[in-house]
């Protein structure tokens, strides 16, 4: 319950506060901030990716005492990371912040603070991935509190004083920061000696299984990256802040709850390998993907189901008419790279054979090239949108297909699939008709019209075994025994 009250607290906070620094930046600005914020998720990737995944691959609670070192060579690698870049992040303050042409909101200074929410994003993650691995609820949900209160104060206020992208970026970083420093002393492992001999070993165990995953994942952050730089630079950055905001926001609707989900269930899966085997914890994945697909798809349908009435009573005034169409574009594209992320890459994560992961990327890459070639001139900025989902959509197939077909192919409970499928058209056909109301009332009637129709469902036929789940959770684990005095 902890993660997800966790999920709940950041997702709402986080989609607050990108509304309201795009309101206070202004289209034009919030899309270098956009711009530059894809730009800190590769870095993020690249850099610290590779060993935020190995923790939450090869770290426990059983790790944590037997197997010391593991946390040693993470700790290690994440202190040299954050050094270089923090280094390099201060040459690049010392150029961009400097009086002159490249001031304040030059692309010096724009760098330094990406490079500073980088960093924050990166050892945030990992202390969040140890926190989750030893599922430690409590601290976990600590750690994401304490972030967003920062976060947000920091965030907001450095919008509304200094109207730079560089401060926002740079109050993201320090935020994050702040949140590992304050709860330090729980995030700490008993204190071990050193086994320096180990720590080669370790690393290259952490580069072989996460190179490949980072490699993927950075194609997949460099694609909105040079998805929005192209329409900065064929519209302007006020277009490319259109686009970005619609992308935004509806990454947060469909991923967030991915997210959420992963941080337990992948660990859920570590666990089964560690306590029963392989087949056991492949077997955990096909239920978790199941169960990913039957909570992901009814955000998709209902996102667009509320899209219209989103759009006019919460987006900024400047952002309406271009949000809509970008976001409608966007919603198949970011729905497959969810399904990807949550329910097709631990198949791979869990075997260790991560190499096809790249490969499904690099087929998106290669889609994406292609559509920003021969779309754009036909459609416009719609077009480097519709180039996007195409991206991700061939991706998601390419790597679905891998982890389904042949000899080691996944077991999906296909059955639960089609029954969400079926629940999510029957809940899409009772939204469509409040598309074209007031947006108040259409928005007050379409959520809970919607879940509510959609939970009924998924209760009646335990559509992917969540009603069990529910009430398995409530159901006491030992039922009272007789009172003997009571039976006399």
């Amino acid at each position: 319950m902890a993660v997800i009250a966790a999920f709940v607290m950041n997702a709402g906070l986080n989609f607050v506060l990108g509304l309201l620094i795009a309101k206070l930046l202004g289209p034009a600005d919030f899309g270098r901030f956009a711009l530059a914020t894809a730009g800190t998720l590769v870095i993020t990737t690249v850099l610290f990716e590779w060993l935020r995944l190995s923790a939450t691959r090869f770290y426990s609670v059983r790790v944590r005492l037997d197997e010391p070192w593991i946390r040693h060579g993470l700790d290690r690698a994440y202190a040299i990371l954050a050094v270089l870049l923090f280094a390099a992040a201060a040459v690049a303050a010392g150029l961009g912040l400097g009086d002159g042409p490249d001031g304040p909101d030059g692309h010096a200074a724009i760098l330094s603070g990406a490079m500073l929410a980088a960093l924050g994003i990166g050892v945030f993650d990992y202390h969040a991935a140890l926190a989750r691995a030893r599922f430690d609820g409590k601290l976990y949900l600590g750690l994401v509190a304490v972030k967003n209160v920062i976060a947000f104060a920091m965030m907001a206020a450095a919008a509304w004083y200094l109207r730079q992208p560089a401060w926002v970026l740079a109050a993201a970083g320090v935020s994050q920061l702040l949140a590992v420093l304050i709860l330090r002393h729980p995030l700490r492992d008993p204190a071990s000696a050193v086994e320096h001999h180990r720590r080669r070993e370790t690393w290259s165990l952490f580069l072989r299984y996460g190179l490949p995953l980072i490699a993927a994942n950075a194609v997949y952050q460099l694609l909105p990256f040079l998805n929005r730089g192209t329409i900065a630079a064929q519209a302007g950055f006020a277009e490319a802040g259109y686009f970005a905001l619609a992308a935004d926001v509806t990454a947060r609707s469909l991923t967030m709850l991915g997210t959420a989900l992963d941080l337990l269930l992948f660990q859920l899966a570590v666990r089964a390998e560690e306590q029963h085997g392989r087949a056991a914890a492949e077997r955990q994945v096909a239920a978790n993907a199941a169960t990913v697909y039957a909570l992901l798809l009814p955000c998709a349908v209902g996102f667009w189901a509320v899209l219209p009435a989103l759009e006019a009573l919460v987006v900024p005034e400047a952002y309406r008419g271009p949000f809509a169409l970008y976001a409608l574009l966007l919603i198949p594209g970011l729905f497959c790279l969810a399904m990807m992320f949550y329910a097709i890459n631990p198949v791979f994560q869990i075997r260790r054979r991560t190499l096809p992961v790249i490969a499904a990327a690099a087929a998106g890459l290669a889609v994406n090239g292609l559509g920003l070639l021969v779309l754009p001139p036909l459609l416009g900025g719609a077009g480097v949108a519709l180039a996007q989902t195409l991206a991700l959509a061939s991706a998601f197939a390419w790597l679905a297909v891998r982890a389904l077909t042949g000899r080691d192919r996944l077991a999906l409970p296909w059955n639960e699939i089609l029954a969400a499928s079926a629940a999510c058209g029957a809940m899409a056909a009772a939204l469509a008709p409040l598309r074209h109301l007031d947006p108040a009332l259409a928005l007050g009637v379409a959520v809970p019209l919607g879940a509510g129709l959609y939970a009924a469902l998924v209760w009646l036929f335990d559509i992917a075994g969540l009603r069990s789940q529910v009430e398995g959770r409530f159901r006491p684990a030992h039922p009272a025994a007789a009172d003997p005095v009571a039976a006399e």
